[in-house]
Formats: structure tokens, C-alpha cells, sequence
């Protein structure tokens, strides 16, 4: 019996790497002699950059950047098979890198996400994937081109910095300047939203008030969004309200399109290809994932769904073990999820559910298994 592991994380509680450590000893406590393999996965979010490194195994890459608040960060990518490099937006540019106190999009920029691309150009990388969940920002991602020489131009043709605030300001945008390395370069962009770049479903209305912005202020950020939007549109005739993911991140989804001629990719599709997923299940005969929490969202570019769709292709069942259930979790049956179970096995609160969850875990691991044991019982009568 062949056995594969491709688990997300338990946000606050287990990585992945874990979940295939206990996944394994539980396996070879009921199956006894049993072949398995285990690989990290993530949905293109957080832990993306570590799950590849680890199952490709690749190397970190630290690097000093400027934060959202142009404050002095240190960030980390992912890098392996010679050319390719991983870098998540949030290592430089993310939410959890601006006290709460000082959340204002208005005022953060996606600045340390270039200066993260252009380090990566610099050690010599040319196929790059950027997560882009996760962000502080609401700058369109001028930041982000203005690091790698893109100059955004107010009415006097003086070069803005490139915060959220200096939407409103652009006049013109001259390119001349862009890193020519880039021209080289192979781009995905690791994006799971399809939100255009304005409008009430664009990126201020949708995002701006859980990155710090009050009703006044996403006006004003909206009506700078909306001339941004129309200076790209006379320089390069491309309408960002017209691209799915131009509003990811901020709008950083529109810059990466506009300026580095990047594509748009499902981030547990583009995270599967790149750890060569497929390759993975030649004999395999069962796979088992899961995640913390398993509702109606797993359906949309999660990684149980990644996962499932990709097993069911080539006719291999998926279990799945996740810290809870919720609403329409058992959707997730549709996209080749056998069935599911949970880690807690009691009424009991988050804090104790995360406080056990190793114990939970490997219980929850060693009662899934015994079931399938006694359904290869039952077969044999």
C-alpha cells in the first residue's frame, strides 16, 4: 500500500511538514509495512515560499527591504532548480508588518516587493512566481514598479513615491527606466481572486477597510485607484477594470500584469506545478490532506480542492483531516474528496483545540486510518 501526504497548514497550531511527521507514524502504527511519502503544499498565502523550498528542496534567500511604512525589514524567498525563485508580497509588503495603530493604506507602499523581484534578478533568477495574498497596501503596486525603475509623474513631471495617497497625483507613468533583465524573465503571478481594479467590487471597496481604511478614506483611495486607472489606460490602452486580479493586493495584481507582463495563475495550481505534483502519484493509492479549518471557501483555490481535482484525475481517493468543519464543508466531495473527518474529539474551545493539537492530530490521523483498515477487511469478504 502506497501512501501520499499533501496537507496544508494548521494555521497557528501545525505546519505541513508536521501534519506528514504524524500522518507517517500513524500510518505505520495501523498499516504496519506500508510504503509513504509526504510532500508540503500551500495555497499560494502564507508558508508558500517554505512549502516549495521544502519539497524541491531549495534554499531560503534573506534579504533587507524596505516595509509597508518604508521601515528597514527582513524578508525571505524561496529559490530552487537553478533558475526558479518564489517570493511571497507579504515578506515585504504584508498586513501583519504594520502595527495596528499605524494601518492606513493611504500611507503604505509595495515598494520592498520590487526591491524583493529585483534581488532575486540580481542573484541571477528569471523564473519567478509572487504570492500576492496578504497585503498592507492599496498603491496600485507603483511601489512595487517604482523599485524596479517604473516612474509614476505627477502634473509637474516631479516622480511620485508610490503610496496609496499618490493615486490621485499620477499624470503620467514613463517605463523607460524598467529593469531590461526583466524582459528575460518568465512571471506568475500566484493570485486567486478576480477582483478588477475599481468599482465596488475592486480593490479599495473589497479590501481597504480590513487594511486600516475608514469610509473616508477608501472614497479618496477610490477616486485615485480610478485615475491610476485611466492614466494606464491612455499610456498602454489596457483596461485593469476589465482584468480579473487587477484589485488583488491592492492593485499590485494590475502592476504586475501592466508593467512586467506577468500571468495570472490559481496559487494551489501554480504551487502544485512547481513542486511537479502529478510526477508525485505514479503507484500511489491513497492521498491524504487537509487543512485547519474545512468549509464552503475550501471549494475556491484551496488546497484541498487543488489536491482533489488532481487525484481524481488520475482516479486515486483523497481523505481529508482537518481541524474543523464548517458551513458546506462537505462541497468539497465534489472536487474528488472522499470523505472527511475532524482532529478535535470533543465539544472544546480554539485555544484547547490548538493548545493539543499534535495529540489531536495523530488521533484523528490513527482513527481515519483504522477506518480505511476496515474497509480493505471488508473487501477481502
Amino acid at each position: 500500500m502506497k501512501l501520499l501526504f499533501a496537507s496544508d497548514s494548521f494555521k497557528g497550531s501545525l505546519t505541513s511538514e508536521q501534519t506528514i511527521e504524524l500522518l507517517t507514524k500513524a500510518a505505520h502504527e495501523v498499516f504496519g509495512d506500508c510504503e509513504t511519502s509526504g510532500v508540503p503544499v500551500a495555497d499560494g498565502g502564507e508558508g508558500t515560499a517554505s512549502a516549495i523550498v521544502t519539497a524541491m528542496k531549495g534554499n531560503l534567500i534573506k534579504c533587507n527591504v524596505h516595509g509597508p511604512l518604508m521601515e528597514t525589514v527582513e524578508a525571505s524567498y524561496g529559490v530552487f532548480d537553478g533558475d526558479k525563485a518564489v517570493i511571497e508580497m507579504s515578506a515585504a509588503s504584508g498586513l501583519p508588518l504594520v502595527p495596528f495603530e499605524k494601518r492606513n493604506p493611504m500611507n503604505t507602499t509595495t515598494y520592498g516587493t520590487g526591491e524583493m523581484i529585483l534581488n532575486a534578478l540580481e542573484l541571477g533568477y528569471r523564473n519567478l512566481s509572487i504570492a500576492i495574498g496578504g497585503s498592507a497596501t492599496n498603491d496600485g503596486g507603483m511601489g512595487c514598479a517604482r523599485a524596479l525603475g517604473v516612474r509614476f509623474l505627477d502634473e509637474s513631471g516631479n516622480e511620485l513615491e508610490g503610496f496609496g495617497k499618490d493615486l490621485i497625483r499620477v499624470r503620467s507613468i514613463d517605463t523607460s527606466g524598467l529593469d531590461k533583465r526583466l524582459n528575460d524573465c518568465t512571471i506568475t503571478v500566484m493570485c486567486d481572486v478576480t477582483n478588477p481594479l475599481c468599482g465596488k467590487d475592486g480593490a479599495t471597496w473589497t479590501f481597504g477597510a480590513q487594511k486600516g481604511a475608514s469610509r473616508e478614506i477608501q472614497e479618496e483611495l477610490e477616486k485615485g485607484m480610478c485615475n491610476y486607472r485611466d492614466v494606464i489606460f491612455e499610456s498602454f490602452g489596457i483596461d485593469c477594470d476589465k482584468m480579473q486580479g487587477a484589485g488583488a493586493a491592492g492593485g499590485l495584481g494590475a502592476a504586475l500584469s501592466v508593467f512586467l507582463n506577468g500571468t495570472m495563475k490559481s496559487g494551489i495550481e501554480a504551487v502544485l506545478d512547481l513542486i511537479r505534483f502529478d510526477e508525485r502519484l505514479d503507484g500511489v493509492d491513497l492521498i491524504v490532506t487537509g487543512e485547519g479549518r474545512t468549509d464552503w471557501q475550501s471549494c475556491f483555490g484551496k488546497v484541498m480542492q487543488g489536491i482533489g481535482v488532481r487525484a481524481k484525475n488520475h482516479g486515486i481517493p483523497v481523505l481529508g483531516l482537518s481541524g474543523s468543519l464548517g458551513k458546506d464543508a462537505m462541497d468539497i466531495c465534489n472536487y474528488g474528496i472522499s470523505s472527511l473527518m475532524t482532529t478535535v474529539n470533543a465539544p472544546m474551545s480554539l485555544e484547547e483545540a490548538l493548545q493539543n493539537a499534535e495529540s489531536l492530530y495523530y488521533e484523528g490521523a490513527l482513527r481515519m486510518f483504522r477506518f480505511v483498515k476496515a474497509g480493505m477487511e471488508c473487501n477481502k469478504n
